[in-house]
């Protein structure tokens, strides 16, 4: 019963404090760790004592699962140099740089010990690096980088420290070390493809949302515990397990379950993340009891612990530095400077620093002041880092994720999909088929290509698109159809079992309907096409000669015919200005039928892109 009442307890802590760190605007893994400390010192809080094997096998291997499924591969596999830089160069220059320093500074320490500490501090917490590139809007592919770091990083620092900890207790040869480092990348790499690729099997196999999450739950543990058994590294067998889970949902599980597994998982890294770093600062009266007893002054605590934080921040700098000089040196693509700078100081280190900190056998010199060490360092980068990075990605100017960018993006997969669906139809359809069963098909898959084409040119002095209005009125019926339902429900009319059918319909389509609120496109950037959407068809890549728009603002044919429009587009060769496909009239797409002017432009403020009629190409 204790057990269960300190649960809740820490639960309904973590909310509280997240929640209010949301609304304030603060950093919530900096204000659980805070609220710990002041926690751990008031009277009748228990003591908490945060086991490592609970740390290393009960809460690691899903929180690198729940980010593993949420990780592009495609990403991966296009930035695995630079990550691969990051998440093992860096940790092993890390470890050994630090490992130096805590050696030089703690007196009696054995260099082994230095570098099992240096190892304990080596690998950044993406957790807290990404929640803050999120927020402030950094460049994606900074933010990827980051994530393919930290899914790689904790390995290659766990590998490092069973080493470090192996030379405690006797000598290790390097030939021993390489062979270590091969058998835990090996052995993860290979039990992680073959657990990846059984549960793939089994889970296309599946059409329960519910077995397949409860399914999902355990292929973590599953990876972790079966790459351990051969000497190989968990972290990376569940990593790949992930990346290949992730990689084939969308073709082996249903919408249903996709949705099931996403929120699910979401709820699991929230509360696993937020609760390790509450126990984090709930431990830090006992740390602090156990560093009393190490005979050391107070100084000379506060010097190992400052040289030791210093030590972790610089390497990462030096490392992120000297990268950029080898590749200017021999003349490879680098990293702009920017770039680098803000890779540099994203180093928040977090949940596997203090559990491999645990880790330490109980007889390793200056045991406690090690774990001291470790606390400090988590929470002095959180501190320091995660206060200044924001200010740093805005004095630095670096362009944020841009949602009219992605809008455009979105606009032009969703035609795509849209035309191929139609052409299926066209095809399986038979004279059997009811004309209005057929004609609302295309009319559900034609509203949802407009909606995403409508979503631009919002710096247009239109107030509500055709799409708004129909999700604002769509949202207003579905709640007087909820109030019927209650209504249906309260007097008992209809089954248990049919009105939770009727619900779940409900919640789909709201959810469908219920856009989270874009931010606001940056009004002096100019939509272009991104590279990745742009196509190459010969009406595109043409060279079309400057031409007058035929009108400043107005589509000519929709105020002739007292007609009104949602966005405006520009013929490229003759410059008439008529209204999109989302307006009554698509008088732009009647223009290119009348004319055969290949390609129209946005007339809209602030965009350039393109689109090319004869080859359904945006450019």
């Amino acid at each position: 019963m204790e057990i269960a009442v300190e649960l809740v307890a820490l639960v309904v802590a973590v909310l509280l404090v997240t929640a209010a760190a949301r609304k304030l605007d603060w950093s919530a893994p900096l204000c659980l760790i805070a609220v710990g400390v002041v926690a751990s010192y008031i009277p009748g809080v228990p003591e908490y004592e945060l086991d490592p094997e609970v740390v290393l096998l009960g809460l690691l291997p899903p929180l690198l699962y729940a980010t593993a499924i949420r990780t592009s591969l495609i990403d991966f596999r296009r930035n695995r140099g630079p990550i691969l830089l990051l998440s093992v160069g860096l940790v092993i220059f890390t470890t050994a740089a630090v490992g130096v320093v805590a050696w030089l500074v703690i007196p009696g320490l054995p260099l082994a010990a230095g570098l099992a500490i240096g190892a304990v501090v080596a690998p950044p917490d993406a957790v807290a690096a990404t929640a803050v590139a999120r927020k402030v809007g950094m460049p994606r592919k900074l933010t990827r980088l980051l994530e393919g770091e930290s899914l790689f990083n904790d390995a290659a620092a766990l590998v490092a420290l069973r080493t470090a900890i192996a030379a405690i207790a006797g000598s290790v040869s390097l030939l021993q070390v390489g062979g270590d480092f091969l058998l835990a990348a090996g052995g993860g790499l290979l039990i992680g493809f073959a657990v990846g690729a059984l549960a793939a099997l089994i889970r296309t196999r599946l059409e329960d949302p519910v077995t397949d999450t409860a399914l999902s739950l355990v292929v973590p543990f599953v990876a972790y515990l079966a790459a351990e058994a051969i000497h190989g590294s968990g972290v990376i067998s569940v990593v790949v397990a992930g990346l290949i889970l992730g990689h084939k949902a969308p073709s082996m599980l249903s919408g249903r379950s996709r949705l099931a597994s996403r929120l699910n998982w979401q709820t699991i890294q929230f509360l696993l993340e937020n609760i390790v770093f509450l126990l984090i600062g709930l431990q830090v009266r006992r740390i602090m009891t156990e560093v009393g007893d190490s005979g050391l002054t107070a100084m000379e605590l506060i010097l190992i612990c400052a040289a030791t934080l210093a030590a972790t921040i610089v390497t990462r700098i030096v490392w992120m530095a000297g990268i950029g000089l080898a590749r200017r040196v021999f003349r490879r693509h680098a990293w702009p400077w920017r770039y680098s700078a803000v890779i540099a100081w994203a180093g928040m280190r977090g949940v596997v620093t203090l559990a491999a900190a645990f880790v330490l056998p109980a007889d390793t010199p200056q045991r406690a002041v090690l774990v001291l060490v470790a606390f400090v360092v988590v929470a002095g980068t959180l501190l320091l880092h995660g206060t200044t990075l924001p200010v740093l990605v805005r004095r630095l100017k670096l362009p944020p994720p841009d949602p009219a960018e992605d809008a455009l993006q979105e606009a032009a997969v969703l035609h795509d999909m849209t035309r191929a669906a139609l052409e299926e139809l066209e095809k399986i359809r038979t004279p059997e088929d009811p004309e209005d069963i057929v004609e609302r098909l295309r009319s559900r898959l034609q509203h949802r290509s407009d909606s995403a084409w409508e979503e631009l040119g919002r710096q247009s002095a239109l107030t509500e698109t055709p799409s708004d209005a129909y999700r604002r009125l769509r949202l207003r019926l579905l709640e007087v159809e909820r109030e019927k339902f209650l209504e249906a429900r309260d007097s008992g009319m209809a089954d248990d079992d049919v009105l939770r059918r009727i619900l779940e319909r409900l919640d789909i389509e709201e959810s469908m309907l219920d856009r989270e609120e874009e931010t606001v496109p940056d009004s002096d950037r100019e939509l272009r096409t991104p590279a990745a959407t742009a196509g190459t068809c010969k009406h595109l890549t043409k060279n079309w000669p400057s031409v007058e728009p035929s009108s400043p603002d107005v589509c000519a044919v929709c105020v002739e015919n007292g007609m009104t429009w949602v966005h405006l587009r520009e013929c490229v060769k003759c410059g008439n200005v008529a209204c999109c496909d989302s307006s009554p009239g698509k008088h732009a797409t009647e223009h290119f039928h009348d004319t055969l002017h290949p390609v129209m432009r946005s007339h809209e403020p602030g965009e350039t892109w393109r689109w090319c009629f004869v080859d359904k190409q945006l450019g």
